[in-house]
């Protein structure tokens, strides 16, 4: 189970930032073109990203799936209230469905979301009957996505922000 933290375990810089755009535009970049799009060596861009795996900034790499193409054209969000000892019988139960794509445990009324890709209506109706024993659904269906999932960029409050705390540097005076 992945843990949403509030506390920033990074500090990054500029570049690392940069080097996080490119990745996520395409993880299967070379260093060589990842050194050449951000302006470092092929041996110093590597090392970079050696270090952002190592601290844990970048946890892995995937292909984006067209959902319609493999027969999956119906995405929906379908929301539960989960009270109670429910919680464990039901999160075990979408781990098992493949059509689950992404689960958040939340606060408020929906404490529990779900993002899903189905065959058909008929197939959403079957995935919504499994999870009623477990709490009240709200469904609803995705038309369109005005904001796909997009590479995450530096928030506002780090544009000034130069250094990093998983790659220190100093710098050094030139001499009188």
């Amino acid at each position: 189970m992945v843990k949403i933290t509030s506390e920033p375990k990074n500090t990054l810089d500029r570049l690392d930032w940069r080097i996080l755009e490119v990745l996520q535009e395409d993880g299967r970049v070379t260093f060589t073109e990842l050194g050449r799009r951000v302006g470092l060596s092929t041996p110093a861009a590597a090392e970079r990203v050696r270090q952002l795996e190592a601290a844990g900034v970048i946890v892995g790499y995937r292909a984006q799936v067209d959902l319609a193409r493999i027969g999956r054209p119906i995405l929906a969000i379908v929301r539960m209230n989960v009270v109670g000892d429910v919680l464990a019988r039901v999160t075990t139960t979408v781990r098992e469905m493949p059509e689950v794509l992404e689960c958040y445990r939340g606060t408020g009324a929906d404490s529990f979301t779900a993002k899903i890709a189905v065959a058909s209506i008929e197939d959403l109706e079957h995935l919504i009957d499994q999870l009623t024993p477990f709490g009240t659904t709200s469904t609803s269906i995705v038309l369109s996505m005005p904001v796909p999932s997009r590479a995450l960029s530096p928030p506002r409050s780090d544009a000034g922000k130069s250094r990093s705390a998983v790659t220190p540097r100093r710098r050094q005076r030139a001499p009188n």
